[in-house]
């Protein structure tokens, strides 16, 4: 096997064989040879290393097998070409006299090397093509051909007794014009229709070698003269150098497969530099001889037909590539413009309709409207059922709106409408907010949704982004007032959003100034309304507004993730003074200190963690703390019931608070862990308390002790009421009837007479 470098030797060697040869013919011109056979000796050397080339070639390991079977093929070829050189040799050579006979044995295996190279490229695997492909590749075949012909016979064939005359026969003459013709049209093919894994330089090198070793043989009869002389010399070494070239190519490219150039639409100058060509013949053809005018005529015209067939061809698919591009423009049009999931616009089709509106001066209102808990439907139904409301929601509003708005998706449950100004929207709005509201059958689901909508009317100078701030502005303060609404944008909303920023950024430095300060409600035994616990709750002692209430600041602390701060400190404030209160009053200290826990922090991975280090620090009894949850801050964390699960095993209680009032209180005690239900004050002393709030106190005691949970009454402000609430067999409740949020100090004071009792 030839090692990387050693192929040099051998292919410096054919080199010299050729350049002996042109040397021996180009020396003949001005010199007749006395043993004209020496001239031959370099040909069959030649031959032999070229076919060497290709066997190591054909026996490499990391080729495919078409490849190496080509290779092979043309080991064959090579022999039968040395075997063709030597039968050439002898016609010229071992006659009374030099000649330039080319013998019918020689023709055999000429003719037998044209046959198996050209097989051996016929039999490579192709690439795919389509059907005008190939159809073009044919006329451009055809074109070459005609061209090729022409011009052998122009310069060469038509002067066909000169070629009797010299070898003897026409058979040198056809195997020459069928080495030119047919090795240009294979070549072709090769190109165009690919190679499998051959060389494609390799490819380029033969076919340049067989057209130049068939042009230098068509020179034969300006040699007529000089019989010791042949073409043959000069052709035959070009031809096995190519191939010699071509195999150490393919040796040098190894198995890198070649670049499939099926997707190349540059144009193709064959057909137009073929009619160039025969034009030219046209022009330097004797008109003293018609039949060879009218035979370069016939070319022409045969040509230039061609020419515009495939011109015609080129332009029908040029049509049928452009119709194709439009629609995949329209298609990526569509997918740039339009929302995946609900097929209404997107975010970047709304913004740039804002911007065309704006540009005309046209005035029209901004709607942004966003589900009111759609975070819940999404955790306790499955993402797919979110999915399902959303894209109801867009067909809801889209029939609502028609052809006179624009309906769009900014992103998960957030949707935007923009209305021409005409008119006031009011009406529609509030057809929007009943119709999105109607119950939805979501997969099996049956879910009644809401939404929160804020509008707001363009203006001189807006642009996209301000549109959207306003709207977005007004439907937050739609959300605030309870949700399932629509607000107009009002220009003192900016400034209760400034006075919202800036006491949000009071409050991230409220704990480290002392501002944030624990009070303690008590919980009372409803027998002998004596305090047997507190629940701890915050309270913000602003320097400018003074106390703010915790319905305030608790929602911006959610809002800013202040609450995960806030947490810990009241959480270790409870468990500073549920250790104290043991260590003063012993096994009499109150049995519980309730603490409110955010969604925020149950979906915080570290709280567990939090909690775990706040009662190793404070030494707190675990069993006399409970954590207190909402129904909303539960659905709105995932790990929300591992979480709980976990406190309850460190040995803290459990309570739901404000049950009855969430969206799926009943179903939440099946799946998340609960020692106590905090009963809501609605039912308590709202305005339903003596109505349908009775009904629902006297049927959640018996609920809570069929399920072995303690219930705590909130809310309690009369005699009256505790009284309903012992009949109805309450033992805990709390309210400002027994206690108003206390200091520690205070709770104490309250405490201890009712312990000495």
């Amino acid at each position: 096997m030839i090692q990387r470098g050693e192929e040099r030797v051998p292919l410096a060697a054919s080199a010299l064989a050729l350049a002996l040869s042109t040397t021996w013919l180009v020396a003949g011109l001005v010199h007749e040879w006395a043993h004209p056979v020496l001239g031959w000796l370099p040909l069959p050397v030649a031959s032999l290393l070229a076919g060497y080339a290709c066997w190591a070639v054909a026996r490499r390991a990391d080729l495919d097998a078409s490849t190496r079977r080509f290779w092979l093929s043309l080991t064959v070829a090579c022999g039968l070409f040395t075997a063709g050189i030597i039968a050439n040799a002898a016609d010229a050579t071992a006659g009374p006299a030099p000649s330039q006979r080319v013998g019918p044995i020689t023709l055999v295996f000429y003719l037998g090397v044209l046959v198996q190279i050209m097989w051996a490229l016929l039999r490579l695997p192709s690439w795919q093509r389509s059907r005008s492909d190939w159809l073009r590749f044919g006329i451009d075949a055809c074109v070459v051909l005609i061209t090729v012909a022409a011009f052998g016979w122009r310069f060469s064939l038509r002067d066909h007794e000169l070629w009797v005359e010299q070898t003897g026969s026409l058979g040198a003459m056809l195997a020459i014009g069928l080495l030119v013709g047919l090795s240009m049209i294979t070549f072709m093919k090769v190109a165009f229709a690919g190679a499998g894994q051959l060389d494609r330089r390799a490819t380029w090198i033969l076919a340049v070698g067989a057209a130049a070793a068939g042009t230098v043989g068509g020179m034969s009869p300006f040699l007529i003269s000089r019989p010791y002389l042949s073409t043959s010399l000069v052709s035959v070494p070009i031809a096995t150098l190519a191939i010699h070239l071509a195999a150490v190519s393919q040796w040098r490219a190894g198995a890198t497969l070649p670049r499939d150039r099926r997707r190349s639409r540059r144009i193709s100058v064959v057909p137009y530099l073929a009619v160039a060509i025969a034009d030219g013949l046209l022009l330097t053809t004797s008109t003293a001889n018609p039949d060879e005018t009218r035979i370069m005529q016939t070319v022409v015209v045969a040509l230039t037909v061609l020419a515009v067939t495939r011109q015609i061809i080129a332009l029908r698919d040029n049509n049928r590539l452009m119709a194709t591009v439009e629609s995949h423009q329209a298609e990526l049009t569509r997918q740039a413009t339009t929302d995946s999931l609900t097929g209404v616009a997107n975010r970047a089709f709304l913004e740039q309709r804002t911007r065309d509106l704006l540009a005309e001066d046209r005035e029209f209102h901004m709607v942004l409207l966003d589900l009111d808990d759609f975070k819940i439907v999404n955790d306790r139904l499955g993402h797919q059922v979110g999915d399902h409301l959303i894209i109801e929601t867009s067909h809801r509003l889209t029939a609502l709106v028609g052809p006179h708005g624009t309906v769009g998706r900014l992103g998960g449950d957030e949707f935007a409408i923009l209305l021409p100004a005409a008119g006031d929207p009011a009406a529609l709005l509030d057809d929007l907010i009943t119709e999105v509201g109607r119950p939805a059958d979501l997969a099996g689901n049956l879910t009644s949704p809401a939404v929160s909508a804020g509008v707001t009317r363009s203006q001189d100078g807006d642009d996209p982004a301000e549109l959207l701030r306003r709207a977005d502005v007004a439907m937050y303060a739609a959300k605030a007032a309870g949700g399932n609404r629509w607000q107009w944008f009002d220009p003192g909303m900016d400034r209760a959003a400034d006075e919202a920023a800036r006491l949000a950024a009071d409050l991230r430095q409220a704990l480290h100034r002392g501002q944030i300060f624990a009070l303690y409600q008590p919980i009372v035994d409803l027998t002998t309304e004596t305090p047997v616990g507190a629940e701890i709750l915050m309270r913000w002692d602003h320097p400018e507004h003074g106390l703010i209430p915790p319905d305030i600041f608790i929602p911006l602390a959610e809002r800013t993730g202040t609450i995960i701060e806030l947490g810990r400190w009241v959480l270790a404030q409870a468990c500073r003074q549920s250790a104290e209160w043991t260590r003063h009053f012993g096994a009499a200290a109150p049995r519980r200190i309730s603490v409110n826990v955010s969604a925020h922090q149950l979906a915080d991975p570290a709280f567990l963690t939090t909690v775990r280090d706040i009662l190793a620090e404070t030494g707190a009894d675990p069993t006399r703390l409970m954590i207190e949850v909402t129904e909303t801050a539960v659905l709105n964390a995932t790990s929300a019931a591992h979480q709980l699960d976990a406190l309850r095993e460190l040995g803290l209680r459990v309570a739901l608070d404000d049950f009855g009032t969430g969206h799926s209180s009943l179903s939440l005690l099946l799946d998340v862990p609960v020692d106590v239900l905090k009963v809501d004050k609605s039912f308590v002393s709202g305005d339903y308390a003596d109505q349908a709030g009775a009904i629902v106190v006297r049927n959640l005691i018996s609920f809570t002790d069929d399920f072995g949970i303690d219930a705590v009454a909130e809310g309690v402000e009369t005699p009256a009421q505790a009284a309903r609430l012992r009949t109805a067999g309450y033992h805990y409740a709390q309210g400002y009837l027994f206690g108003r949020p206390m200091t520690a100090a205070a709770f104490e004071a309250l405490f201890t007479p009712a312990r000495a009792a």
